[in-house]
């Protein structure tokens, strides 16, 4: 089911210059290790093994609007490694919007980790289990960004909503295009139970699979606008957004109650006084 703040979303964005397509080629080219990429007609594979990952970005850069991908999981042991689908700005500033999937023993579930950086400051991570095996089947990934909000979708559900608190003084990340990204490596210091447990090379390559790659959003020349005119531009015509649906906040709250994990809010041994933005909204 469509949500309703994606067709809000998607109907405005209309007015402007907006790329849509499914076609990994049209939108997307590798980044780095072109000798771990594999075609198989609309299906792209990522492998990892003991000598490189891969990643691959955007052509262009985009603010405001919905990225989206299907993803099929590492299968097996994926302990030690991590898929990740982010948008990012770039610099030392850069505001950035992760999924990074993060690998388990056989028999565990996949976690997702999402992030959120402002003003190149994260350390906003929560982590979640999933509801279903992202390993058997493709699932929908998406990010929602507008000037009001930041929502991680999965499968059309919201499981993380990020807002715009700039009134109580809270900065957002709103006035810097973003590139949009895949990656797959090794992170085996971390990735998995704090990084006790190792990847097990002898179960390499790992490939994560992808398909339906989507991009309905506002496309910022590179070169020739600065961030003043991308905002007047793309912002001009979203004056405001609806906010999630009581349906959507069902689900979301759903997901927090039965499926969150770990909370960068409730962290007390990381944050003794509470992040502001904790202390003002569900986030």
């Amino acid at each position: 089911m469509k949500m309703t703040i994606i067709y809000f979303c998607f109907a405005i964005l209309m007015m402007v210059e907006v790329v849509s397509s499914s076609k990994f080629d049209e939108l997307f080219q590798p980044s780095w290790a072109l000798d771990h990429f594999t075609y198989e007609g609309e299906l792209l594979k990522l492998k990892l093994d003991n000598f490189s990952g891969a990643g691959f970005q955007s052509k262009s850069k985009y603010m405001y609007g919905t990225v989206t991908v299907q993803i099929k999981l590492i299968e097996g042991d994926s302990a030690g490694t991590v898929t990740a689908f982010y948008m990012s700005s770039e610099g030392p500033t850069h505001n950035e919007f992760d999924f990074e999937f993060l690998g388990n023993t056989t028999g565990e579930p996949y976690s997702i980790q999402t992030n959120v950086f402002v003003n190149g400051e994260g350390n906003r991570e929560q982590r979640l289990n999933l509801w279903f095996d992202p390993t058997k089947d493709f699932h929908k990934y998406s990010l929602l960004w507008t000037p009001r909000q930041v929502v991680f979708m999965v499968d059309e559900t919201p499981i993380r909503e990020h807002t715009n608190l700039e009134h109580r003084g809270i900065p957002f990340p709103k006035d810097q295009a973003m590139g949009v990204y895949s990656s797959i490596w090794n992170a085996d210091d971390w990735a998995t139970q704090g990084g006790r447990v190792k990847t097990d090379w002898s179960h390499a390559p790992f490939v994560a699979s992808y398909k339906g790659f989507e991009i309905d959003a506002c496309e910022c020349p590179v070169s020739t606008a600065t961030a003043a005119d991308n905002m007047k531009r793309c912002g001009s015509a979203l004056p405001t957004m609806s906010e999630l649906s009581l349906h959507q906040n069902h689900q979301l709250m759903w997901v927090r109650a039965n499926h969150l994990v770990y909370d960068y809010c409730t962290d007390t041994s990381r944050f003794p006084t509470i992040p502001a933005e904790c202390v003002h909204h569900r986030h």
